[in-house]
């Protein structure tokens, strides 16, 4: 055709670019999409990323679309199926816009779960569809399997992003068990990008790569899809890719709840999802007032009316570069008695300096009173100079057996608390013995699954999950790590996170590797581990969520016991007048935080 035939084509077709070459171009973009599919499938590739043009998601079966030609994602995921016999797709879209063609492919199929945020403001917002609200949950037999959740506002930032992947897509994710994760990923989500107009920094989609890594054992294709801002597209880009390669994720500092639209999204959207996953089961009834946003364009719209159409005028976004990610010489550093086998890739951490005089005398004073117990005093002295490597970033992670669990733990966070700047969240899997109180200036957050009922903790800072059937119980406990933990570990914001896990916890290792994998999108990676020296099976699997290793599939998730998720809204509802990353509905007198 010529450029002017052309020209006249493109008309049929809506906001779409055609050019003589296009056809080569869009072969080669859907071609590269495949060939990652296949890298990743046959194990030549642990997860990669298609960088491509023309993008994809905007296309439907019998028309090109939104710059889209082929659906380069959707013919991926048929591809997976008909070649490699994958069961279970998800798909998540975090492009702005929603990708109406991937929902046109997959609505009624409900071997893929298809996941779309997007800018909607009430369908005044490109594609300008009914079908992207978030009543629109699929048809047939694929009913549920279709979750849209529309921003009705701009504006939105990492805390609205967090919280949508906290509360909804990672529950239903992990319920759904995918065999294969497949990204649409767009980044003209990210602040400063002239289409979506948001304000979610690039380093968040470090996080939510992360996230997504320990799904389907780790087997995870992103393809580029939107993205017009030539300093966020390259940033967010860059992140992703990191993430993807292992590095270590930046922290997400200064994180504040999410605002009151995105929290009202939120809600209806698991209200109308409730049906369909037992891990919505207790979400809220749809709202009964009006949605603000929805009142507040309204308005707007009357008031444009009266004084006649003025033009739009965007400000211009200003952002700092992201911190550049270093990752440390040393992956992961172990601490082991000298019969047991260092696994591979670990370093066996020794320390060369002889322990500093001070520290040796607040240890027998704090932990050592009774009794001259030099191995103690020197496991412990060792485990402090592991954290004092990890703070200087010489070391990412770490994994130490010891004898006494309780005291290692106690004296590390002692430890770590003197420095000025430090904040350490504890995890711990099982019942330990703690301090009576756990102090309030915020330099420690302790997070404990309990097998036995103890009394309410009413401290910010001290909080406990009792199961009711205890850590064994894998729908529960991944129900709270999600919902409970995760929020209020970005919020918190660690400087190092302290996981333990302690004798007889009844933890599996897909579990507990599940945990260790999840919690190391914090504190940029440092993590420190300790166990029982009895857990000598344990230290392979750790070592390999620390190393970077996808985590074993849980399977398809049953319902979690409903006294255990009626005790966790309770303690919800309680943390979330502190801690606002646990919210998931806007009060109906509007208490959502205005951006």
């Amino acid at each position: 055709m010529t450029l002017e035939d052309l020209k006249e084509f493109t008309m049929q077709y809506g906001d779409v670019y055609f050019h003589p070459n296009i056809y080569n171009c869009a072969k080669l973009a859907v071609g590269a999409a495949l060939q990652l599919v296949d890298s990743v499938m046959t194990g030549k590739v642990r997860n990669g990323m298609a960088l491509v043009r023309p993008p994809g998601h905007h296309s439907m079966r019998n028309a090109a679309n939104g710059f889209c030609v082929f659906n380069n994602v959707a013919i991926a995921a048929q591809y997976a199926k008909q070649t490699y016999g994958v069961k279970r797709i998800l798909i998540v879209d975090w492009d702005v816009h929603h990708g109406q063609g991937v929902q046109y492919s997959f609505e009624d199929d409900p071997s893929v779960l298809y996941f779309s945020w997007h800018r909607y403001e009430h369908q005044k917002f490109w594609p300008n569809l009914r079908d992207s609200d978030y009543d629109n949950v699929g048809k047939e037999k694929g009913a549920g399997f279709n979750i849209n959740v529309p921003w009705n506002k701009v504006g939105m930032e990492n805390s609205d992003y967090l919280s949508v992947f906290c509360h909804l897509f990672l529950p239903v994710a992990y319920e759904f068990c995918p065999d294969l994760v497949l990204v649409c990923a767009g980044f003209d989500s990210a602040i400063g990008d002239p289409e979506g107009e948001m304000c979610a920094s690039p380093d968040i989609f470090a996080h939510l790569t992360h996230l997504l890594m320990n799904l389907a054992g780790g087997k995870l294709c992103a393809v580029l899809e939107g993205g017009y801002n030539l300093t966020s597209l390259p940033q967010s880009v860059c992140q992703t890719v990191q993430t993807l390669l292992g590095d270590p994720s930046p922290r997400l500092a200064n994180l504040d709840g999410p605002c009151e639209s995105a929290l009202e999204s939120l809600h209806c959207v698991r209200s109308v999802h409730r049906q369909y996953w037992s891990c919505l089961q207790h979400a809220a009834d749809l709202p009964t007032s009006e949605i603000s946003t929805k009142r507040i364009k309204l308005a707007a719209e009357e008031e444009k009316t009266k004084n006649g159409q003025e033009e739009k005028t965007v400000e211009e976004k200003v952002w700092p570069e992201p911190p550049k990610r270093v990752t440390p010489p040393i992956r992961t550093a172990v601490l082991l008695p000298d019969d047991a086998t260092c696994p591979d890739e670990c370093r066996r951490f020794s320390s060369s300096e002889d322990p500093d005089p001070e520290v040796v005398n607040k240890l027998r004073e704090n932990f050592l009173k009774t009794t001259d117990d030099t191995d103690a005093l020197t496991t412990l002295s060792r485990l402090i100079a592991l954290a004092e490597k990890m703070e200087k970033n010489e070391i990412c992670n770490g994994l130490a057996l010891v004898r006494d669990v309780s005291m290692a733990m106690m004296c590390l966070v002692q430890h770590a608390v003197s420095s000025p700047n430090s904040r350490v969240l504890v995890v711990c899997v099982g019942d330990t013995e703690f301090p009576s109180s756990v102090s309030n200036d915020g330099k420690m957050l302790l997070f404990q699954f309990s097998n036995k009922k103890s009394e309410e903790q009413k401290s910010k800072y001290n909080i406990t999950v009792e199961l009711k059937k205890g850590c064994t119980e894998v729908s529960g406990f991944i129900h709270a790590v999600l919902s409970l933990l995760l929020p209020l570990a970005y919020e918190y914001d660690p400087t190092l996170v302290l996981l333990v896990r302690t004798a007889h916890s009844g933890v599996t290792d897909s579990i507990w590797q599940q945990l260790t994998g999840l919690l190391q999108g914090l504190a940029q990676g440092h993590t420190l581990v300790l166990m029982q020296e009895a857990e000598k099976a344990c230290v392979s699997p750790t070592a390999s969520s620390l190393l970077g290793h996808a985590a074993p599939s849980l399977g398809q998730l049953n319902a979690p016991l409903l006294e255990d998720v009626e005790m966790m809204e309770r303690l919800r509802h309680r943390l979330q007048v502190d801690w606002k990353l646990l919210q998931t509905t806007a009060p109906e007198t509007g208490g959502g935080v205005e951006h």
